[in-house]
């Protein structure tokens, strides 16, 4: 922060922002440090820990100067590329799942990114994230080292501490939400593979069914959705709405609690466990947000 102040590392809000004070930024760091400290002491997990170190330095140096989304898109997919040579994908995957997956990951990364917009979103979503990843490591099925998950978890709690707050002192930035969306996918996809369980990627299904259902009213209402814009349902709760931030990123953190707990719980058919995890929250987007709006 102290550098941050020094270098004139700030975010300045702007029509599109939920903010409306100049905040330093980049306080996502910590995230990248933690991975790397994660990856010190276990260093056969140096593939996606260089995918996390690549990916939080294109992303620090976007947040202080205009990168080029080319640019920005290459170092994504050479972040996700050392991510699958890890998990082997390469060679165990055919090619239509292999451009599949490519265009999953990287649409999580970004989406991610997208949906960092409020106090304390990034690092509490996450840290659900991160906790059910953890349950499932030490409980349900062992798949990879346990500090691999504690150092990001705890990093949330440190970046919380100063975000999670009425003023937040300090954003995360594209260097915090996509750094660690980068870092959960790896231990999501690693989790699916090995134990060949896609119902994982339920872990993610509050931001993602936003961002899916985002994408889709905006392609409704004929507008470009590689712009900024304030339509994800969070927005409309903290902007249109007002409701605190804090309530918002509560109320988001406790859906996906609960959905995790349901996933790792169910004992139903697989199929019917993916259809209704989402469906809850879809009928919520498609018959509340609408009403919500016209308020």
């Amino acid at each position: 922060m102290k550098l941050a102040n020094k270098y004139l590392i700030f975010d300045q809000p702007n029509s599109r922002s939920s903010h409306t004070t100049v905040t330093i930024r980049g306080g996502g760091i910590v995230f990248v440090l933690a991975i790397l400290f994660a990856g010190f002491y276990h260093p056969g997990f140096w593939l996606p820990v260089s995918a996390v170190l690549i990916i939080g330095i294109i992303s620090f140096l976007d947040d202080n100067m205009n990168i080029s989304s080319l640019l920005r898109f290459f170092f994504h997919l050479l972040a996700v590329t050392l991510i699958f040579v890890y998990d082997q994908v390469f060679t165990d995957l055919l090619i239509w799942a292999i451009i599949a997956l490519y265009i999953l990951v990287v649409g999580i990364i970004n989406a991610y990114n997208f949906m960092d917009g409020i106090n304390g979103i990034t690092g509490l979503y996450s840290l659900v994230i991160l906790g059910a990843l953890q349950y499932v490591n030490t409980y349900e099925f062992p798949f990879v080292e346990a500090d691999l998950i504690w150092f990001p978890m705890l990093a949330c709690v440190v970046f919380l501490y100063f975000n999670f707050r009425k003023k937040a002192l300090v954003f995360a930035g594209d260097v915090g939400s996509i750094s660690l969306a980068c870092w959960i996918v790896f231990l999501l996809l690693d989790l699916i593979l090995k134990s060949n369980n896609w119902l994982y990627i339920l872990f993610l299904t509050v931001y993602g069914v936003d961002t899916v259902l985002t994408i889709i009213h905006r392609l409704m209402l004929r507008e470009n959705i590689f712009e900024a814009h304030r339509l994800h349902f969070y927005q409309i709760l903290a902007n249109d709405q007002k409701l605190p931030h804090r309530v918002v990123t509560l109320i988001y953190a406790t859906i996906q609690i609960l959905i995790c707990i349901f996933v790792i719980q169910s004992r139903l058919d697989p199929i019917l466990t993916f259809l209704l995890a989402p469906l809850f929250l879809v009928i919520i987007y498609v018959f509340l947000k609408p009403k919500l709006m016209q308020k």
